[in-house]
């Protein structure tokens, strides 16, 4: 693979970020649930594509650590909040909106774009036991208390597929936030989409919410169109191909150290030219019958990655393996995978475990450029 790093060649491999900002007529935005970034980085994306600025006028995250790194992406944001979100809206939606509310209502003002990921730790299919009725999934709601206050023009709300089982208190957490926003005067619709379809080199599925209001774009509309649209699709080589002989020096290009034993598992690979480790390279409680093929595989140049999570420092998480080399994924590798260009400063994340966590569970900003694009730009009429 080319270790050229040329934006003409790997377009991820910008590293000098654009004045977002510096447009006339700039977008709106507030970001709930902001994590480092992803979804204002698409919607800062979208405006520069439609040659408007980007305003962010709030952006909320909990853990300080990715807030750090959303604030050094986002310097002119007007205000970051390194916030329990629940302590800002209320979750009940039928209480009118608090003082508190109507001052964020005001500071914030006329609002394009409302984003946002709540958690999917709740829900996530990892978490069997209790991810159908869990008190995180209240936080979805949160998205429509903030529509009540904001009255902003769009709306995304992105998660993972699972969250159309959610219940919270017995209620459909999906549904609940449908209702809710079409009592507010919004068109809305939801769909699984494809990231990979849409120009993310992963296979990622995401459950997408998207509401507007009456009259404009509709979203049924955009999510078909979505699904169909011609977005170039792209594959690892795409994404990381020049990273091959980058320094690994520094957190951010440097591999975890491999057991001996993984050690041994992806030279067995790269030397057979496999990309499924056999059973019985694998560890006793991995061998028999199982459908876990991905564990400890190694990654293919001309495939999408498997989907990225925090665990793509260990082959033992997942299909992390690097096509050339005996080692998982590097920081880099992962960002570039999730569609973060280099422009992107993860400097703030200052341990391994805190960047590998904010790398896994950040949304590709991909998926928000290529919504705001169809809402904003819509194809015209056949």
């Amino acid at each position: 693979m080319s270790s050229e790093r040329s934006p003409e060649l790997y377009p991820l491999a910008i590293s000098e970020r654009p004045s977002f900002e510096a447009f006339v007529d700039p977008l709106t935005v507030v970001d709930l649930f902001a994590g480092c970034g992803g979804l204002s980085l698409g919607v800062a994306q979208a405006a520069q594509d439609l040659g408007r600025g980007f305003d962010v006028r709030l952006a909320v995250e909990f853990n300080e650590s990715p807030a750090a790194v959303y604030r050094a992406n986002f310097p002119h944001a007007r205000a970051l909040m390194v916030e329990d979100i629940t302590t800002l809206f209320s979750s009940d939606l039928d209480q009118p909106l608090s003082k508190a509310e109507k001052e964020m209502r005001n500071s914030v003002g006329k609002l394009d774009v409302l984003v946002g990921g709540p958690p999917c730790q709740g829900h996530s299919n990892l978490n069997n036991h209790t991810r159908r009725d869990d008190p995180k999934n209240a936080l979805y709601a949160i998205m429509a208390r903030a529509a009540q206050v904001f009255s902003p023009g769009v709306i995304v709300v992105e998660n993972v597929p699972a969250v159309l089982n959610d219940r919270h208190k017995g209620t459909n957490t999906v549904s609940v936030v449908r209702e809710r926003l079409t009592t507010l005067g919004y068109d809305v619709s939801d769909r699984v989409v494809s990231l990979y379809e849409l120009g993310v080199p992963q296979k990622r599925k995401r459950h997408i919410l998207l509401a507007t209001f009456s009259g404009q774009s509709t979203p049924h509309e955009i999510l078909d169109h979505l699904a169909t649209s011609t977005a170039k699709t792209v594959d690892l080589e795409w994404a990381i191909g020049d990273l091959v002989e980058v320094a690994g020096d520094g957190l951010f290009d440097r591999a975890p150290t491999p057991s001996a034993d993984n050690v041994k598992r992806m030279q067995y690979l790269l030397r057979k030219g496999e990309y499924n480790l056999p059973n019985h390279f694998r560890p006793r409680c991995h061998q028999g019958n199982h459908s876990y093929n991905s564990m400890y595989g190694r990654l293919a140049w001309n495939q999408p990655a498997q989907t990225i999570t925090s665990g793509f420092g260990s082959i033992g998480q997942g299909r992390y393996m690097h096509p050339d080399l005996p080692r998982a994924l590097t920081p880099h590798e992962a960002a570039r995978i999730q569609g973060f260009p280099d422009y992107f400063d993860f400097a703030m994340a200052t341990t391994r475990s805190a960047l590998a966590t904010m790398i896994g569970n950040a949304v590709p900003p991909q998926l928000a450029r290529q919504l705001l694009l169809e809402v904003l730009n819509p194809a015209p009429a056949d």
